[in-house]
This record gives structure tokens, C-alpha cells and sequence, in this order.
């Protein structure tokens, strides 16, 4: 419960920002408060801009849009210590929160610094406004507690990283562990001369583009534990893109791992059907060969199940060459032809 309050409360709470900003917005417009519907505008985009609403939001031009929206907030702040309405000088206060939210540590502090400069010089001179001493005492105590709470957030952060080995959506390992996992499963199964072989799979979503995204995460934790369900104690999956997972079996040779991956894929594909999710799912197998590597064996599963997804998905497929570009193609062309 804790994990699916983390992941989906904040993009509750950005749509309801996004409405009552866009609600102000309104207000302000109705009231001729131009510099306070500017405000609300500004913070209306940083809710429909920012990750919390959608997670794919890191490309172009969505950090574009959230750097625009928070300086038009910034200066449009600033500006209503000299131009009004006074109450708006009062939103100055969740500007550092705002920073560390969106900006680097570094930066974030920078610009806080910055801003609380530029402040404290604007209210010296803007001697009409009322109770500006008791704003700025109460500025720079908000911008002292928004440190703490942010330096409680970084220690707690470092604090925990080394024990963060799982996936909160999904309860699978972390990817970061993936290349010292399976490079100590490699050297195990060298030593005691035993079998060792690699599983992805992988959802056919470009088979399908019509199921929303929100529908596909939303079974991605419904996936995490069939996974842990169907898997032996000691074999390990991890989650290594948005929609693939890689799973270690030690012990099983490419035939016994192709059987396992083609169970776990019929299983998948029933688990989706259900759920009225109209997606097929591939799976790629590979086994351990004299000379590989993590990154080797990484690359090899991969190839697996692009060629698996290439020929139509919804199948298992198992690695034996890599798979052939244009060029190879090209090239064995003459040589068909002349055997013809």
C-alpha cells in the first residue's frame, strides 16, 4: 500500500493542482487581477508539465516547458512586490520547495540564495507595501525549514540506496544489481561446472498501440508477482526497461529455459487476456557459452527477443546468431541467386 500511495498519489495531487490553478486562473481574469492570473497560469503549467501526471514526460519538450513555466512563476512573483497584489508576495514562500523539486541540488540552492537576495533587497525599497518586516523574517524561516526538510530527504535518500535492490512497482531486482548478479552467477557456474541460462521478456506493445499506457502499468505489478509466483526460490528477475524483464536461472540448460520461458509466456498472455488488455507477450532464451561475459549474455537475450518480437511476437525464441542487418542480407543475395 505504501508503494502504490508513492507512485500515484503525486499524480492525483498534479491534476487536482492543475484544476484549482485553472480555476484561479479564471478568478483572477475575472477580477482583472492580470499579475495573479499570470501566477496561476505559470503554476498550472508546472502541474500539467511535470512528471507526476506522466512518467514518459522527460523528452522534448516537456523540460522545456517546466524550466518556461517555473521562470514566468519566478519573475512574476518578484514583480508583484513592486506592482501587486500584495497577498501574491505570500506565494514566494513555496519557491524553494518548487527549486528542489525540480532543479538539480546544486542548482536548486543556487537559485534560492538568488531569489532570497533579490527579495529581501526588493521589500528595502518597497516601502509602501504592509508588514514587509514580518514577511521577510518569515521568508527567510520558511527558506531555512524548506532546507532541512530537503537535507533530511538527501540523508534519507543515501542512507537507503544500498538497500534499494528492488523495483517498487514491480518487486523485482534493480536493474543497477543486474551485471554483478549475473557475473557471479557466471563465475558459479564455471566453478561447479554446472548449466546456467538468461530469460527476457517482453510486452508486444508496438503490436497493439491502441491499449492506453495507464491500462499497461497498471498490470505491471499484477506481472511482478505472477513472476515471483512461477519462478524457483533461487532464480532472480529484474526489471531492465519499462515493459522487459530479464531473469537469471542457474542450473537450466537452453532447452529446459526455453520450456520454462514458453510457460511463463502462455501464463502472461492469459494474465492480460483477463484483464481485457489485448497485448501478446515474447520471450527471448539464451544459455551460457564458453567465453561470455554479463555483457555478452545481456546482449545475446536481447538479440533473443528482438527477433522474437521482429517475427510477428506472441512466441518464444532462443539465441543462435545475432540478428542479420541489411547488409548480411544484401551480401547472401549473389550467392541465392547463382544457387538458383
Amino acid at each position: 500500500m505504501p508503494d502504490t500511495a508513492e507512485k500515484f498519489l503525486p499524480g492525483k495531487f498534479s491534476r487536482s493542482g492543475f484544476i484549482a490553478f485553472g480555476l484561479t486562473t479564471g478568478v483572477c481574469l475575472f477580477l482583472g487581477e492580470m499579475l495573479a492570473a499570470v501566477a496561476a497560469a505559470a503554476a498550472a503549467g508546472l502541474c500539467l508539465a511535470g512528471t507526476n501526471l506522466r512518467q514518459d514526460r522527460q523528452s522534448r519538450p516537456w523540460p522545456q516547458l517546466r524550466a518556461f513555466f517555473l521562470i514566468a512563476l519566478t519573475l512574476t512573483l518578484i514583480a508583484s512586490l513592486w506592482l501587486g497584489p500584495w497577498s501574491l508576495s505570500h506565494w514566494l514562500y513555496a519557491l524553494p520547495l518548487v527549486f528542489f523539486a525540480m532543479l538539480p541540488t546544486y542548482l536548486a540552492a543556487t537559485t534560492t540564495v538568488l531569489l532570497l537576495f533579490l527579495i529581501l533587497a526588493g521589500t528595502q525599497w518597497a516601502v509602501t507595501l504592509p508588514d514587509r518586516h514580518q514577511m521577510m523574517t518569515a521568508l527567510v524561516l520558511t527558506t531555512l525549514l524548506s532546507a532541512i526538510l530537503v537535507f533530511m530527504r538527501e540523508y534519507k535518500s543515501r542512507q537507503l540506496a544500498p538497500l534499494r535492490r528492488t523495483d517498487e512497482l514491480t518487486q523485482a531486482a534493480s536493474r543497477e544489481y543486474l551485471s554483478a548478479d549475473l557475473h557471479k552467477e557466471i563465475q558459479r557456474s564455471e566453478r561447479e561446472g554446472t548449466h546456467m541460462s538468461v530469460m527476457m521478456i517482453g510486452l508486444d506493445t508496438h503490436l497493439s498501440d491502441t491499449d492506453p499506457d495507464e491500462d499497461i502499468r497498471a498490470i505491471l505489478p499484477r506481472i511482478g508477482r505472477y513472476l515471483h509466483s512461477q519462478l524457483r526460490d533461487f532464480d532472480t528477475y529484474y526489471r531492465v526497461a519499462d515493459l522487459q524483464f530479464l531473469v537469471i536461472l542457474p542450473g537450466a540448460n537452453t532447452a529446459e529455459a526455453a520450456r520454462t520461458a514458453e510457460q511463463i509466456r502462455q501464463g502472461l498472455s492469459t494474465l492480460l487476456d483477463a484483464h481485457g488488455l489485448k497485448l501478446t507477450v515474447s520471450t527471448g532464451v539464451t544459455g551460457l557459452n564458453i567465453g561470455d561475459d554479463a555483457d555478452s549474455l545481456q546482449q545475446s537475450v536481447a538479440n533473443a527477443l528482438r527477433r522474437a518480437q521482429q517475427q510477428g511476437g506472441n512466441r518464444t525464441q532462443t539465441y543462435s546468431n545475432p540478428v542479420p542487418t541489411d547488409a548480411d542480407v544484401a551480401a547472401a543475395k549473389p550467392g541465392q541467386e547463382a544457387s538458383q
